[in-house]
């Protein structure tokens, strides 16, 4: 009998079915590529900078310059990726990075890069990074199916933890043979090699006969959709206290592995690699835990390992039970990081997703330039050991305190689209930009059930408000017990198609349920109206 073929068997693995597709897989290459270029950059200017100072407040400001634009620039981000051509916009900010790493080679073999310039540079580098991944998390759930959406995410995050081993081996084997300016180049490079992949992918345009949204009306909407999303508020506040506390070891990483003994750049990079080893061989083993355990439990055993692992990092000064401490924290860091994106990215429509990812990614950076900030500022007060292990404890402790908050409570709902038909056209003419328009719906229900109608009109609410409505309210008729009245308020005649034409089998079980209340003998009354200026009204007779 022939033996079985290593890489035949991994080639088949579950985990690493979505690259079988050539569109991900093309992509996925670029993704790489492109945290190739933040990685090196990051580990570069991490280490450049213990060379311009000995402030831990600034080689930790490294870090928070690099995730500090995601946090500000992440909602107009993401409405940009939900309402322009994706694919040029993911390349625009390769394009973007490129021009940065030449910028910062320049600069570096000149000898002309100072502490501040180098903070300064690296936050337009975090722009780039800012833009780039609320669109490559939208693009991924239009180019997979929902069964290989797990395992694809995995993969995103095995690109982002190879980078993490291949990125500092790389800039560091370059830091000690020749120096940082040719880390930028070699930035440079792949940031135009991922360039260029990007501009092979063949996109399908959006079908849809409604022009396109306006960015800040596009903006609000998503704001308006995480906020009256539970399931979502509950995922952003976990990744933000995530990131708040784990953050620390790595912030502080440049100077934990030079209090190692001979510690140097080489001590740094194999500890980054370590950690990144740990991650990718968990993400292989994804497809197999998750049939064994759930999310919330892979959050909670996730971020009990990293406190603990950390804490073991920073007090011993062996490298030897270091890097086998490095590599475990990746696997606990990697487990909450896939759990909470998944998390996030089955609680989104594809018509909001880009948007909902870049408020995803603004509270996980958000939380990392927090935790820099703050971790980096403790560590200046007393030593790093000290700080990295007050951030171990806030994690366990908020960790207790969101005990019994389920990312699970409830199963993940059904976002395909399920349009509204045969929608009666306005008898009169409505222009797009007329409006507010204001909707009414009546209800004639068993008093004795009016309890259980608020109930799912509570969850009404929710979802009309998060599909883009501006308003939202529910009456009961003083005349008629068990008379109800519903009406929602749309910006304008356009964004009440556009409302429409994001209805989903979701919104269509939840009609179900209304439906199932009313015990009128005629159908539920619908009413439509336009908001009429009285401006536009001719003068009447008094």
């Amino acid at each position: 009998m022939p033996l079985p073929n290593p890489l035949a068997a991994l080639a088949a693995a579950p985990a690493l079915a979505p690259l079988h597709g050539r569109t991900f897989r093309m992509l996925w290459l670029a993704w790489l590529a492109a945290n190739l270029t933040m990685w090196m950059n990051d580990v570069a200017a991490a280490w450049l900078m213990t060379q311009l100072t000995t402030s831990p407040v600034m080689v930790a400001l490294v870090q928070t310059a690099s995730t500090l634009p995601v946090f500000l620039l992440g909602l107009p981000s993401g409405a940009m990726a939900d309402i322009v051509d994706r694919r040029r916009y993911f390349a625009g900010t390769q394009l973007w990075v490129s021009i940065n790493a030449l910028v910062l080679a320049a600069l570096s073999l000149a000898d002309a890069l100072s502490a501040n310039l180098l903070l300064a540079l690296t936050f337009v580098n975090g722009v780039g990074l800012a833009m780039r991944w609320p669109v490559f998390a939208a693009i991924v759930p239009e180019i997979v199916s929902r069964d290989q959406l797990s395992p694809a995410i995995a993969l995103n995050g095995i690109a982002m933890n190879l980078s993490r081993v291949i990125g500092p081996v790389l800039a560091g084997a370059m830091l000690a043979a020749v120096n940082e300016a040719f880390v930028f180049v070699l930035n440079a490079v792949l940031a135009g090699v991922a360039f260029a992949l990007i501009l092979t992918w063949k996109t399908q345009p959006k079908t849809s006969a409604l022009p396109g949204e306006r960015f800040l009306g596009a903006m609000r909407v998503g704001f308006n959709y995480a906020r009256q999303s539970p399931r979502l508020r509950l995922v952003l506040l976990r990744i933000f206290l995530f990131f708040l506390q784990s953050t620390a070891l790595m912030a502080l990483l440049p100077l934990v592995a030079k209090d190692m003994h001979g510690g140097g750049p080489a001590t740094f990079t194999v500890m980054l690699a370590s950690l990144g080893a740990g991650a990718i061989f968990a993400a292989l083993y994804f497809p197999r835990w998750r049939a064994r355990w759930s999310r919330d439990q892979f959050v909670a055993a996730g971020t009990i390992a990293h406190a603990l692992l950390s804490v073991l990092v920073v007090y011993v000064h062996t490298l030897w039970i270091a890097l086998p401490a490095m590599a475990l924290v990746g696997m606990a860091w990697i487990s909450v990081a896939n759990s909470l994106t998944m998390s996030a990215q089955m609680v989104l429509p594809d018509w909001v997703r880009a948007r909902g990812m870049s408020i995803y990614q603004m509270a996980l950076m958000g939380g990392s330039a927090a935790g820099s900030l703050l971790w980096g500022q403790v560590a200046s007060w007393v030593n790093v050991p000290a700080s990295v292990a007050a951030a171990a404890a806030v994690g366990v402790l908020m960790l207790l305190v969101l005990r019994g908050r389920s990312l699970e409570s409830q199963p993940d709902p059904d976002f395909s689209p399920a349009p509204i038909v045969n929608m009666p056209e306005p008898a009169v003419d409505v222009g797009n930009e007329d409006g507010p328009v204001m909707v009414t719906v009546e209800y004639l229900i068993d008093p004795a059930r009016a309890a259980a109608f608020t109930a799912v009109m509570q969850r009404t609410r929710r979802a009309r408000l998060r599909q883009g409505a501006l308003s939202w309210g529910l009456f009961r008729d003083a005349a008629q017990p068990g008379r109800f009245l519903e009406y929602f308020v749309d910006e304008n005649f356009i964004e009440h198609q556009r409302r429409l034409e994001r209805f989903s089998a979701f919104d269509a079980r939840l009609r179900e349920e209304r439906m199932a209340f009313h015990v009128g003998e005629v159908p539920l009354k619908v009413k439509r109206y336009i908001a009429q200026s009285l401006d536009d009204v001719a003068d009447l007779p008094h």
